[in-house]
């Protein structure tokens, strides 16, 4: 039987290189997305700064945004040569700053464009195509046909154009009214729209996501799926995703201060580049979220990683704020 998929979402802002490295540490058999980069970002910007990352954060997803098939198909082209495991469209995201630019969820009234953009970049790589999407929008391009009817009519253009995975947030999305952060949790999540989404297209890769936190919660959607994708619990409280890891594929649970230290180097190598401790040590907050020691440990980083003459050595220092038979008697549990 294929192995399940363990997937954690693209999320602007904060899924960027450091994040994903960091990530990588408690979750190795993760699937890792990038933040959305649109293609003009991409073609006019500087290319290091969107595409680079560690090859430790493999497998990897670059998500774009556009609705220009030739853009994408160039985008898609320098992704692959950048050494991504896969492409992944944004038919998702709801928010006015990406409809302006004509793509993100609004694409859901346009299959046909979709479609295009899909065979375009399918053109243009060996490397697969995958597409994110919600359940449908509102308002709807056709009030007149169920919702399920639209979605599946959906994912049938785009997978006849050449996409092999459908990343399902199981909710609508309202373009107008709404902001992103009510688009997350007010539309009421129908998960069963993605069961049936992978009955129906069985030779699809359907991923669910939306509201998914849990074990449990995984073990439950598993049966009619191909792979669950975490959102905000695995940035939040990222301990989740390494539970979650732990009983998909039977990974040994790693020591947090070990995750800890295993960021100094990587650090060291991003500060010699330039970057500030700042914007990898934002990513670790969550590292020893509900144990003693944790608002200290948040509060160190918080406090001392913005000042100019930190230095790597501050995340050791912060951890020992943790007492580590805490955290151990939390992984044993």
């Amino acid at each position: 039987m294929q192995e399940k998929i363990l997937a954690v979402a693209p999320m602007m802002d904060w899924t960027d290189r450091h994040c994903r490295f960091f990530l990588r540490q408690l979750a190795p058999h993760a699937v890792l997305y990038t933040e959305m980069v649109t293609t003009g970002a991409i073609l006019h910007g500087d290319r290091q700064r969107f595409l680079g990352f560690d090859p430790a954060e493999r497998p990897l997803v670059l998500q774009l945004g556009g609705a220009d098939p030739a853009a994408l198909a160039r985008c898609a082209a320098l992704g692959a040569a950048w050494g991504y495991d896969a492409i992944n469209l944004n038919c998702g995201c709801p928010s006015d700053r990406v409809q302006s630019g004509r793509f993100g969820a609004c694409l859901m009234a346009e299959p046909e464009t979709v479609a295009a953009c899909i065979a375009a970049m399918a053109d243009a790589v060996v490397a697969p195509i995958t597409v994110k999407c919600r359940i449908g929008i509102e308002p709807s391009p056709d009030p007149a046909r169920d919702d399920y009817d639209l979605l599946a009519a959906f994912v049938a253009k785009v997978s006849a154009a050449g996409a092999g995975t459908i990343a399902l947030h199981a909710r609508n999305a309202v373009l107008s009214g709404l902001s992103p952060k009510e688009n997350r949790e007010i539309p009421p999540l129908r998960h069963a729209l993605g069961y049936r989404l992978k009955q129906d297209f069985p030779h699809l890769t359907i991923l669910l996501n939306g509201g998914i936190e849990t074990v449990e919660q995984v073990q439950a959607h598993l049966p009619h799926v191909d792979g669950v994708m975490l959102g905000r619990v695995a940035y939040h409280d990222p301990w989740r995703l390494t539970e979650i890891e732990a009983a998909l594929f039977a990974t040994p649970l790693p020591d947090r201060h070990a995750v800890a230290a295993a960021m100094v180097p990587y650090a060291e190598a991003r500060m010699r580049e330039g970057t500030p401790l700042k914007s990898i040590a934002r990513h670790m907050l969550g590292l020893f979220q509900g144990l003693p020691g944790a608002r200290r440990w948040r509060r160190i980083l918080s406090e001392e990683a913005h000042r100019p003459d930190a230095t790597p050595d501050l995340l050791l220092r912060a951890a020992e704020a943790v007492p580590r038979a805490a955290a151990l008697v939390a992984a044993a549990e």
